[in-house]
């Protein structure tokens, strides 16, 4: 049985976006890019919601990518070796391979297909990943706190909602990235 992880960039405020929609404050050097590919190599399936996976689709193409570090590289390599699923009611085709579409979020769907997948599942998107919470899916939250307060914007964790949590994993990185790996223990 797969365990659902969810796992995000955030500012130290609790952040996923800034108030402007802007994330460039939480893009990785090459020691933090290592650890996502590390972390990626796990998952055999990632749950997108649709504005998240427009902006991870960029993966899925060589183009841009020749001229960047090798770490760049194998993440592309890992995300597209990694099924896709994306929750959307509007997009109409997914232009990615080993990608497909789900019109709504149905709790039962993903117990199954946690119950039957071998490797780990990812969730990505904060209204994506606050539903699952909501319905006590998720197994892991992986966070990496970046040294910065944007003062708002989109939370990485979902209001309303009960946790407790037990500290699995944390790591410090040069660049003052703080990792921590939280197992859910229960949610009310």
């Amino acid at each position: 049985m797969g365990k659902l992880i969810y796992a995000a960039n955030t500012s130290l405020d609790g952040y996923l976006e800034d108030e402007d929609g802007s994330f460039d404050w939480s893009v990785p050097d090459e020691e933090v890019h290592a650890f996502w590919n590390e972390h990626e190599r796990g998952i055999g399936t990632s749950l997108y919601g649709r504005r998240m996976y427009e902006t991870m689709r960029v993966w899925e193409s060589d183009d841009w990518l020749t001229t960047g570090p090798a770490v760049v590289r194998e993440y592309a390599e890992i995300w597209r070796d990694a099924d896709k699923v994306v929750y959307s009611s509007t997009l109409r085709e997914v232009p990615t391979a080993r990608t497909r579409i789900e019109r709504r979020f149905d709790p039962e769907v993903v117990r199954q297909l946690k119950e039957t997948s071998g490797p780990d599942l990812s969730i990505g998107g904060a209204t994506l990943g606050a539903e699952a919470f909501r319905h006590g899916l998720v197994d892991e939250c992986v966070l990496l706190l970046h040294p910065v307060l944007v003062g708002g914007g989109k939370p990485a964790l979902p209001g309303g909602v009960r946790l407790d949590l037990e500290l699995l994993d944390h790591r410090r990185f040069g660049n003052g990235v703080v990792h921590v790996r939280h197992a859910v223990r229960n949610g009310t």
